[in-house]
């Protein structure tokens, strides 16, 4: 037996004295692998864990996430249904669809649902999906694009035929024209119109049909509709020789509704290949190292931390990872936009994608695939993708009642003109379902939000976080950090004061074992002056002032001079040894119990597009302040360098939160910048942050953007791209609105035509596609990732 339910059946049949069974059936029954349908057994491989590698991100308690890809949306109705049914699977936590990409977002509980039974269940509704992959989706978005080609050509070469013959209709209609050459003119345009009809517009007809089957009313409905009623209309009055025909208008609006849906997909695939642009970089195959020192070349896929690849000169890194063995330049501009080459040696970090220009590395894999970084920043900017603000998703839910209220009002207008005018009740009622244009509302939104999200990827600047470019857009005052923000972030230990007996290197080695574990740069800056041996213990960290730690039994204290005296009682008391310390130098004492031991005087380096990034900022009418840590003297001495006039120093990371919540409660709508894990209070409660991509790893989850690399001028281009979305949501939404409120009564008033309604319906989408593709070409003059 094949399996043990035929085993359990044969013996029920024999139990059961029915042996003649089997002499008289006339085949046999169907294998199960014969009875599963072709797609279920393709989807169920996407459950094995090796499939998932690639594309599935997992989570602490054990959640998992995937990005798919639909076929067959053709409206914002269809994402809706597509998200609505998914979130009401039992297992999916979360499900978000993009109209504009046509890619979901879906997050399941793995104990309680498959992958595969989340395809299949797109797949009952109508629609398909499968897992995200660049080069799929490319060859899809060309498949889509040859078939629209074909079905455009076909609309537009027989529509053509059938224009040429409405013109000799329309020229009979007033000079006169022999009958039999009218009816001859009539058979020929049902002939030409019918495959327009049944293989041109079958997008349209069988989405309409899918939307009733589902209960939801979407714009293939109204389309289909007045397709159907026009056409209809034509052949009673080709067969009976009563009536005007409509065939013109139908061929028109099928070629004009195609041209806007091919647009639409162009607009897609631009999006598309942007993303792919970010993936591209990764090799698809690895050379990986033995334990014997052999080499394999493997699929990168197939890579997991704690394996050791060699990287060839000219080659492109695999995976996030370590260099074990070697030094070389390293081209990161994929990721900084800095056209330099970057030294890596033992020990140093390196990104998968990037560049090894010269010498042989072997690399220590620390993650690859979906936890890489080049994953995570194209999981960043596919989120902002998916960001719908408040005006998108009302008008969401606007575009799906106006679809019923628009059945309804050409219903009503319909028995009107039935009754004072039988001979125009047909036309009025088709123009009204063509003319309208719900799907110029729902593409208000998304279209723009793609171009933005493009153009701001080509300026390093990666969106987090829900509804930040609209904040961004609306933001009035731009809040500062100083060290690693206004500054390269790399200060350096210029000068170390003695102020006890210990002498100056065994403080250097007790500030490196104290500062070992930080992030901060000023840690960095003293961890590389000494090279610590033993780690401290019993550190308590106290973000933007200092740390404390137990050192071979001693409590020593590290960090601003207001910290030490806080923690200790102790002061410098040695003033006159820092009187010649520059005014945008920073001062660090490390103090124990008995005195203060030492100061160290570090110096860090102002960025210097910094100045010229405060003036943008204050021309776009924004308010630029600057909230440091460091001491005032050195605060101030960099606010008027840099040209801000608003500059407080000597701030704890509550003194910043305070003063950010008193300018909220002023009105001001507050983005600040910061990089650090002291900025991560302010950067939560700003209304919209932005971290910098080199900054600690909590100040980048704390954030609602990232900026890569080190070009702040991208941050000005950021505010006035944002601004732009903004005005050109407004404009496409503005637009579709008085389009509709002008065109409906227009066309129930009976001064639209079929055909003019059909020009306006399809003009009115390309418009706002148009409109939104704008910011794609905004200038930018600045670095690319």
């Amino acid at each position: 037996m094949c399996c043990e339910g035929c085993k359990a059946v044969a013996e029920a049949i024999i139990a059961g004295g029915l042996d003649d069974y089997y002499r008289q059936r006339s085949e046999m029954p169907g294998k199960p692998e014969e009875l599963v349908p072709e797609f279920l057994r393709e989807i169920q491989v996407y459950d094995h864990e090796f499939a998932q590698r690639s594309f599935v991100r997992r989570f602490d308690g054990g959640e998992r996430e995937a990005s798919l890809v639909l076929g067959g949306i053709e409206c914002a109705a269809c994402a809706w249904l597509n998200e609505r049914h998914l979130r009401q699977l039992p297992g999916v936590i979360d499900a978000q669809v993009n109209f504009s990409t046509h890619r979901a977002r879906v997050r399941w509980d793995p104990e309680r649902t498959r992958l595969s039974d989340i395809l299949a269940c797109v797949k009952r509704i109508g629609y398909e999906a499968h897992p995200y992959d660049p080069e799929r989706q490319e060859a899809l978005l060309e498949r889509e694009r040859k078939q629209q080609l074909r079905r455009l050509g076909v609309a537009g070469s027989l529509g053509v035929q059938v224009m040429m013959i409405a013109i000799a209709l329309y020229a009979g209609d007033w000079y006169g024209i022999q009958e039999n050459f009218r009816s001859l003119f009539l058979w020929l345009s049902l002939a030409l119109t019918t495959p327009v009809l049944l293989y041109s517009a079958r997008p349209f007809l069988s989405g309409a049909l899918r939307d009733l089957r589902n209960r939801r009313l979407g714009m293939d409905v109204p389309v289909s509709l007045g397709l159907f009623i026009a056409f209809s209309g034509s052949v009673y009055a080709t067969v009976t020789g009563v009536g005007p025909v409509y065939y013109d208008s139908v061929v028109m609006f099928v070629f004009f509704l195609l041209l806007a849906r091919y647009l639409e997909l162009m607009a897609r695939r631009r999006g598309a290949q942007l993303s792919e642009a970010l993936v591209q970089p990764v090799p698809a195959m690895a050379t990986k190292l033995d334990e014997s020192g052999g080499l394999t070349v493997v699929p990168v896929t197939e890579l997991e931390s704690g394996d050791r690849v060699l990287v060839r000169p000219g080659a492109q890194i695999p995976a996030d990872g370590r260099v074990l063995e070697g030094r070389a330049g390293v081209d990161e501009a994929l990721l900084t936009g800095e056209s330099r080459p970057v030294i890596k040696c033992v020990g140093d970090f390196v990104t998968g994608g990037s560049i090894n220009l010269d010498s042989p590395l072997q690399v220590l894999v620390e993650s690859a695939g979906p936890d890489s970084i080049l994953s995570r920043i194209l999981d960043l900017v596919e989120r902002a993708r998916d960001e719908r603000p408040h005006l998108a998703r009302v008008a969401d839910r606007a575009a799906g009642y106006f679809v019923a209220a628009v059945l309804i009002f050409a219903c009503a207008a319909a028995v009107y003109w039935w009754q004072t005018a039988p001979e125009r009740w047909l036309p009025v009622t088709i123009a009204i379902l063509v003319v309208t244009c719900p799907c110029a509302l729902s593409l208000a939104t998304p279209t723009a939000i793609t171009a933005a999200t493009g153009a701001l990827t080509r300026r390093a600047l990666i969106i987090t976080g829900n509804n930040a470019l609209e904040t961004l857009a609306r933001a009035t005052r731009f809040v500062f950090d100083k060290t690693g923000t206004l500054t390269h972030g790399q200060p350096r230990v210029i000068r170390t004061i003695v102020t006890s007996d210990m002498p100056g290197k065994e403080c250097s080695r007790i500030a490196a074992a104290l500062e070992q574990s930080s992030e901060h740069p000023i840690a960095r800056a003293l961890t590389e002056t000494h090279s610590a041996q033993d780690a401290a213990t019993d550190i308590v960290n106290t973000p933007g002032a200092g740390l404390r730690g137990k050192i071979e039994g001693t409590m020593y204290t590290i960090g601003t001079p207001s910290f030490i005296e806080s923690q200790t009682g102790h002061r410098l008391l040695q003033r006159q040894l820092l009187d010649d310390m520059e005014e945008n130098c920073s001062l660090v004492l490390l103090a124990d119990q008995a005195c203060v031991r030492c100061a160290f005087i570090l110096s860090d380096e102002l960025r210097p597009d910094a100045r010229e990034l405060v003036r943008s900022l204050e021309h776009q009418g924004m308010t630029v302040t600057l909230y440091s840590g460091d001491r005032p003297d050195v605060t101030k001495h960099v606010a008027e360098r840099i040209g801000i006039a608003d500059a407080a120093g000597g701030l704890s990371p509550e003194d910043k939160l305070l003063r950010v919540r008193d300018l909220q409660a002023q009105g001001e709508i507050v983005a600040m910048i910061g990089d650090g894990i002291n900025d991560t209070p302010v950067l939560s409660r700003a209304d919209v942050s932005i971290a910098m991509g080199d900054g600690a790893q909590a100040a980048r989850a704390s954030a609602d953007m990232i900026l890569l690399g080190s070009n702040l001028s991208n941050l000005a281009d950021g505010v006035a791209i944002a601004r732009k979305t903004l005005a050109v949501i407004h404009q496409n939404l503005l637009w579709a609105v008085t389009y509709n409120l002008l065109a409906i009564p227009a066309a129930a008033a009976g001064w639209v035509a079929p055909w003019m309604a059909a020009i306006g319906m399809s003009a009115s989408s390309l418009l706002v596609v148009a409109n939104s593709l704008r910011l794609a070409r905004l200038r930018d003059d600045s670095p690319r990732v």
